[in-house]
């Protein structure tokens, strides 16, 4: 049985693996060195700097993580060897609990990703040709609206 907390610091050793192992399963289309760069932010930038929700197995050992701001889901990764136990599920159902609607981007070149968001509700809002970064990684921007999904 899993249950949400939130990220200790004592976490983000095995965050980072939840992070990097999700990606690999996940991201094929990342180019070696954008995905070295991306990695080095995540792990020396974001990972240490943000606030996550992880979902905890019986040992407290974290095998997905949540980071949001407001109603947004700003990451949301499950370790390649918990896929499929409806972690991601169980972390973005307890974060709209409450809220009426919740927005995502997600990189278009990712069907799994955007696959799982559509059938928790999402819907695609607009398209960007580049990553945050600027990177040529088109990304979809999804919302879910709490009377949409009635």
């Amino acid at each position: 049985m899993f249950q949400l907390r939130r990220a200790k610091p004592g976490d983000l050793a095995r965050n980072y693996e939840i992070w990097r192992t999700a990606v690999e399963a996940t991201h094929q289309f990342l180019d070696t060195s954008d995905r070295e760069a991306i990695g080095k932010m995540v792990a020396e930038d974001y990972l240490p700097n943000a606030g996550f929700t992880v979902a905890v197995d019986g040992n407290d050992l974290p095998h997905a993580l949540l980071g949001t701001t407001g109603h947004h889901i700003d990451a949301l990764f499950v370790h390649a060897d918990s896929r499929g136990m409806g972690l991601g599920r169980f972390l973005l159902e307890s974060f709209r609990t409450e809220k009426d609607v919740v927005t995502v981007d997600a990189n278009e070149q990712n069907p799994e990703a955007i696959g799982f968001y559509a059938r928790l509700g999402f819907k695609v809002t607009s398209r960007s040709e580049l990553d945050d970064q600027g990177r040529p990684y088109p990304i979809l921007h999804l919302r879910w609206e709490r009377s949409a999904s009635k």
